[in-house]
């Protein structure tokens, strides 16, 4: 993103020396810009609307309203904006209730820098990738909570065989182009095809998408070398 416009980023924390710190390190950083802070879930809200940010770096824990709550009023209202979760808490259930609000990203508070912005450039580029963690923790949640997942399968809308390869290669974490490359087709077609796994299944963004890929049991399908 060199030569594009920076990415604006809000940054919602109710430590203000913490967000001054992220503030910090994404200034130093080419390609970010931040445009606002907020101290809780309510003004996170107010400042999306008054902003219109690219990308929010959301706290969970805060006063007045949590971060999966805010996540899901502002992506009722500015579904195009991208939000990453920035938090302490490895708890499953904050997890599950963060993806489920349709966050696009889940980063723990001990990450490093580099690590945090090739995330965050990776989010905006809608390849977000899920690790290892945090799927095995989804999939403990998906088991206390959807249990019936299993007996819904005729619910489920049919997905091609094509678009059932590149989920679970999403579900791998792997890019539009790696996805490609691993499948013989070209980008613009993984872009099409994931378009339309998100739309056939209701679901809100990648990171929803690979949960529900380890959810059904399409991890390990094997990718075609031909069409």
């Amino acid at each position: 993103m060199t030569n594009a416009s920076p990415i604006r980023v809000l940054l919602v924390d109710d430590h203000a020396l913490f967000r001054k710190g992220i503030a910090s390190l994404l200034a130093a950083e080419p390609g970010f810009e931040v445009v606002g802070e907020a101290e809780d879930g309510v003004r996170a809200v107010e400042r999306a609307r008054e902003l219109i940010p690219d990308l929010i770096v959301m706290d969970l824990n805060m006063p007045r309203a949590g971060g999966a709550e805010a996540t899901r009023r502002i992506l009722e209202e500015f579904p195009y904006v991208k939000i990453v979760i920035l938090t302490v808490s490895d708890d499953d259930k904050d997890l599950f209730d963060a993806v489920r609000g349709g966050a696009h990203g889940y980063l723990l508070k001990k990450i490093e820098p580099k690590a945090l912005f090739d995330t965050l450039r990776g989010v905006m580029r809608g390849e977000a990738s899920i690790s290892r963690t945090m799927a095995a923790k989804l999939m403990g949640e998906f088991s206390r909570q959807n249990a019936r997942a299993a007996s819904g399968a005729e619910r489920r809308p049919e997905l091609s065989p094509r678009e059932v390869e590149v989920l679970g290669l999403v579900a791998h974490g792997k890019s539009n182009k790696e996805i490609a490359a691993a499948l013989d087709i070209a980008e613009n077609t993984v872009k099409n095809h994931l378009k339309n796994i998100l739309e056939k299944l209701h679901l809100a963004n990648r990171v929803q998408a690979a949960t529900f890929a380890l959810r059904e049991g399409l991890l390990n399908k094997p990718p075609k070398k031909n069409g």
